[in-house]
């Protein structure tokens, strides 16, 4: 099985992989620059699996951002009745584009609780 880990950022939560790339709220940072992610909710690795309670203590999954840049428009269109009133907006969200490098476990920091034992 893979090297899974389930990461919580900017209010979300992701399903990741080494080698995959995924888009996420905007964090600071140039492309190119590496970031560190440590509020890790699951972890999966050489077989092994944890649930973190709520996070798991010791894991990171690291990350190299590809790009900053804006999302397709989304069209805002207020319209009452009667009334003549219309609103036309638009709106551009801003994110991330990361590709993950590698998700790491400090063995020291873990508890003994696994899923992979069921104790």
């Amino acid at each position: 099985m893979a090297d899974q880990a389930i990461i919580a950022t900017g209010g979300k939560q992701y399903i990741v992989s080494p080698g995959d790339s995924i888009n996420i709220e905007s964090v600071d940072g140039d492309a190119g620059d590496s970031i560190e992610f440590s509020e890790i909710l699951y972890l999966s690795k050489d077989g092994k699996s944890t649930v973190g309670t709520p996070t798991v203590k010791g894991g990171k999954v690291k990350a190299e951002i590809v790009r900053n840049a804006k999302d397709k428009k989304v069209i805002v269109f207020k319209y009452k009745n009667k009334i003549r009133y219309r609103k036309k907006n638009g709106h551009r969200q801003a994110f991330t584009e990361i590709n993950i490098k590698d998700i790491l476990i400090d063995k020291r920091k873990t508890t003994k609780r696994s899923v992979a034992n069921g104790s």
